[in-house]
């Protein structure tokens, strides 16, 4: 059966840190890997607007020996002017894998039903995967290991974002706490998901007894894509939570900070931080190649 990266737990924690370590393996050599010389095409599919994604991918795929094909999702129409299962059809004789960026997890999982070929997400409404490979890549990095550790995520974390850091850091084995206003956790759904899964996840409407003694800091925009109308609103809502100078004074004192942009500086993270020493934001934006590569790369020898 063809295996896909659809959600953070797809993959078991020992495959998780299969991948991670191929990731680094892929980061320091980045040019002697080409699982897809030929080349073989993937197929990148954006629905959502995209900057990080679709140049990560397409220079990941580059140096994998493969050619990016770009899939304009508007002109597509899938779902509308013709439906998933029929663009995955097409797409799984066109490609060695197809990356869809998109809106529905549904839609996902059908384009890996009907393809024939590995589907990665790149981004839905419920889960961001193949960023939290890049951040957990960033945090190994940081601070060598990734179970024990004490990861804090700030603000809105009824979204994609919280849903894979409630999955992926648990899989690895981490203490994911997440400080945010009630009615704005992770879905249920997931947080009993994540209790099976190894590490520890809870909730706090505190964001200074969430934060205290983090070792790594992570926010994410409060205005979604979709959500601009509740702009303001939304910062009346998560201003507690901004991740300040002093609100980060209460993490630990080597705690590092995520972001995986775009960011508001002002908003729900201050310039001094995202700017700041304790930053590792740019780390996490390029490791978003160096992890991409490796799921691909992986998935191709499945």
């Amino acid at each position: 059966m063809t295996r896909s990266f659809l959600r953070d737990d797809d993959l078991t924690a020992a495959e998780q840190a299969e991948v991670l370590a191929l990731a680094a393996k892929l980061k320091a050599e980045p040019y002697d890997h080409r699982p897809l010389a030929g080349p073989r095409t993937v197929a990148m599919v954006f629905d959502k607007p995209t900057l990080r994604t679709q140049a990560s991918f397409a220079a990941g795929i580059a140096e994998l020996g493969g050619h990016p094909m770009l899939v304009d999702g508007q002109l597509a129409g899938i779902g509308k002017r013709e439906s998933v299962a029929d663009v995955a059809r097409v797409l799984g004789r066109q490609a060695s894998q197809v990356v869809w960026r998109t809106f529905a997890q549904a839609d996902l999982d059908e384009m890996a039903a009907f393809s024939g070929v590995p589907v990665i997400n790149a981004l839905t409404d419920d889960f961001h995967p193949c960023q939290l490979l890049a951040d957990l890549l960033t945090v190994q990095e940081h601070k060598g290991s990734l179970a024990g550790l004490t990861v804090v995520f700030l603000g809105d974390a009824a979204c994609n974002m919280g849903n894979s850091w409630a999955l992926a850091g648990s899989l690895a084995g981490m203490h994911v706490r997440f400080g945010c206003p009630e009615g704005y956790a992770p879905a249920a759904s997931v947080l009993e998901s994540a209790a099976a899964l190894g590490g520890s996840v809870t909730v706090s409407s505190d964001p200074v007894e969430a934060t205290t003694g983090a070792d790594v800091v992570v926010t994410d925009t409060w205005v979604s894509m979709g959500k601009e109308d509740e702009a303001a609103a939304r910062r009346a809502i998560f201003g507690p939570y901004a991740v300040t100078p002093e609100l980060v004074s209460h993490a630990a004192d080597d705690a590092i900070v995520l972001h995986c942009l775009p960011a508001y500086r002002g908003s729900e993270i201050a310039a001094e931080v995202i700017d700041g020493p304790r930053s590792v934001v740019w780390d996490e934006a390029e490791n978003r190649r160096h992890a991409q590569k490796a799921i691909m790369t992986w998935l191709q020898d499945r």
